[in-house]
């Protein structure tokens, strides 16, 4: 698909896939983030994707948005620069934002040839040759980004504030209840080892509804419908539209340790949460050790551990009302839900804090 001809001063281009591999995170918070962008400027027309498949560019085009596929492997990003020294000839204002653990020094700086370039940053463990980093992480640390880039003209926009949360989560009406009685897990879009499952075993009680998130790269969705189906306690939800609906009707939530805790926080839905992947051990821990969440541990490194603690964490607040409150009452006063704005009017040249 050709990109259409510039009718501002400045073109925003997202750089990030989303699939079976990799899950949608990346793709998620990007679009949320374009969504808040297309508020700023009044419309779509100047925002296209990026992405290196087919499957990346269906959830892509189901936003509307304009997308290239650069028909490449998401893993293998430095590929992907002839072609977009085809794409860029003219010179023209404009700004990229790359979301991909993917990305490297030499695709940056490639990328730097056909306009500004922002980074999305979970690990703060890298220099990268970005003009802009944002890092919206309850454990951003202003003083880690300072000892890494020195004295590069990188900026920085770090913390919560800036955490790119969608709309539908800031309409409240959240009420914790006396008696637990259903429950929300999820576990992100491309769960291969189906972890969600040996959660829901840890966890089980009769009496309970369990109500289990599916994402449309999940590879085990058949087995989950399956599931559903011969069991009135299983509730599966795949690809669901109205996420923070259904957090609202949850008493308590588990979650691997991804973007998905900052919408329970903004929801006030006390949840447990654990790591999968190196990327989200810090933001899990964080949550544990503020006491906004309970902790279970990591389970990329310690399963058996992690589905011990789950069932112990949940049963005691299962059992605790004053336990819920009181995390509930934390999570709350982590985010206000304004950090996709916040970013979108930073990349046009606006400052919305």
């Amino acid at each position: 698909m050709e990109l259409m001809e510039n009718k501002r001063n400045r073109q925003f281009f997202f750089r990030a896939d989303g699939n079976g591999r990799i899950g949608a995170g990346h793709l998620m918070r990007c679009l949320t983030i374009a969504e808040g962008l297309a508020f700023v400027l009044g419309g779509k027309e100047d925002i296209s994707f990026l992405t290196a498949d087919e499957q990346s560019a269906g959830l892509i085009e189901s936003r509307n948005f304009r997308t290239v596929v650069l028909g490449g492997d998401c893993a293998r990003m430095e590929e992907e620069l002839p072609f977009l020294d085809e794409i860029f000839r003219k010179e023209e204002d404009r700004l990229f934002l790359v979301d991909s653990y993917f990305a490297t020094d030499r695709y940056l700086t490639a990328l730097k040839k056909y306009g500004r370039v922002w980074l999305l940053d979970d690990m703060q463990k890298h220099a990268y040759p970005a003009d802009v980093v944002v890092n919206y992480n309850l454990y951003a640390s202003s003083q880690r980004y300072r000892k890494l880039y020195g004295e590069t003209q990188t900026h920085f926009y770090l913390g919560t504030q800036y955490a790119p949360i969608r709309l539908q989560f800031l309409k409240g009406g959240y009420e914790l209840r006396s008696r637990v009685k259903d429950v929300l897990i999820t576990t992100g879009g491309g769960d291969s080892e189906n972890i969600a499952a040996q959660v829901l075993e840890a966890v089980w009680r009769d009496g309970i509804n369990y109500h289990v998130v599916v994402g449309r790269f999940h590879p085990h969705v058949q087995e989950w419908r399956e599931r559903g189906k011969s069991n009135p306690q299983i509730h599966v939800h795949v690809d669901v539209s109205d996420m923070a609906g259904l957090m609202r009707n949850c008493d308590i939530a588990i979650t691997a340790g991804g973007s998905t805790v900052y919408e329970l926080a903004a929801v006030g839905i006390p949840f447990l949460c654990f790591s999968y992947a190196e990327n989200q051990e810090m933001l899990a821990e964080s949550l544990g050790k503020e006491k906004i969440a309970v902790y279970a541990g990591k389970y990329h490194r310690e399963p058996e551990l992690v589905l011990e603690r789950l069932k112990a964490g949940f049963g005691d607040m299962a059992e605790s009302f004053a336990e819920r409150k009181a995390l509930s009452t934390a999570e709350r006063q982590l985010i206000d839900g304004r950090g996709a704005f916040r970013i979108a009017a930073l990349m046009s040249g606006q400052d919305l804090s």
